[in-house]
C-alpha cells in the first residue's frame, strides 16, 4: 500500500483531449458518452485516450453526410476559446 505522499507524486489527472487534435477521424468511430462527468459529454476513444466530440461537430457532420453519404474520413479545425470556440468539419478524400 502506498502512502499519501507517494500517491500524490504518482497522480496524473484524467485528461480529455479534443477531436480537433486528431489528423483524421473515421466516420465509423464509435461514439460513447460520459454521463457521470460534471458536464456530460460525447467522446471517441483512440489508443485508450478520450477525444471530446462537441455537438456542433456532430451537427456539421450530419449536414455533410446528407450530401456525401459515402464519406469515410474527416478532420476538425478549432478556432477561438471558451464560449467563442468554433469547429469546422473538413471532409477528407
Amino acid at each position: 500500500m502506498a502512502n499519501l505522499k507517494e500517491k500524490a507524486k504518482e497522480y496524473e489527472p484524467k485528461q480529455v483531449h479534443n477531436i480537433a487534435e486528431l489528423e483524421s477521424i473515421s466516420t465509423d468511430s464509435e461514439v460513447k458518452s460520459d454521463e457521470e462527468a460534471e458536464f456530460p459529454y460525447d467522446y471517441i476513444e483512440i489508443n485508450n485516450e478520450r477525444y471530446k466530440v462537441p455537438t456542433s461537430v456532430i451537427a456539421s457532420l450530419k449536414a455533410i453526410l446528407e450530401e456525401n453519404p459515402s464519406l469515410k474520413k474527416f478532420k476538425v479545425k478549432k478556432s477561438g476559446e471558451g464560449m467563442n470556440t468554433k469547429y469546422t468539419v473538413i471532409p477528407l478524400a
